[in-house]
């Protein structure tokens, strides 16, 4: 009788294991592609990822380099100081979106483009996104006073 009680003990414990194990596997599974990870322009420049791969990157927008094209395509560049990179943007940019402030855009970087799926922009005069002001610091181009 007592070896029947273990036996099924052990049973239960290695059906939670392997159950936990699972639902850990589902749920890494399933936010593989909701991750997105920040990179400075001048990090985008140093190594730049893989065509596939969806990141977020951010800084100013390059003074003297918006252009706006055919209906909602916009060109810009977005720098930190160190390094620019090149972004297209097709859709509604955010109202507050301007030269020499800062955004974050999500999308991919294909053959030295940044192809934006999403942009966003500071949206008072003292708010800007602590990765974007580190990058920015880091190259020695933000001050507090800026902020």
């Amino acid at each position: 009788m007592k070896s029947l009680k273990k036996q099924r003990r052990i049973q239960i414990i290695a059906l939670a294991t392997v159950a936990l194990i699972g639902s850990t596997a589902l749920i890494g599974y399933a936010m593989r592609d909701g991750i997105n990870y920040f990179r400075s322009p001048s990090q985008v420049m140093e190594t730049p990822p893989d065509p596939t791969e969806t990141f977020r990157i951010g800084g100013l927008v390059e003074e003297g380099s918006l252009q706006r094209g055919q209906g909602e395509a916009v060109l810009f560049s977005v720098t930190d100081g160190g390094a620019s990179v090149p972004v297209t943007f097709t859709g509604v940019l955010p109202d507050l979106f301007e030269e020499n402030q800062g955004m974050v855009g999500t999308g991919r970087y294909i053959n030295g483009v940044f192809e934006a799926s999403e942009i966003l922009a500071k949206h008072d005069e003292t708010y800007m996104p602590k990765e974007v002001v580190d990058a920015l610091k880091e190259q020695g181009v933000y001050r507090e006073d800026e902020s």
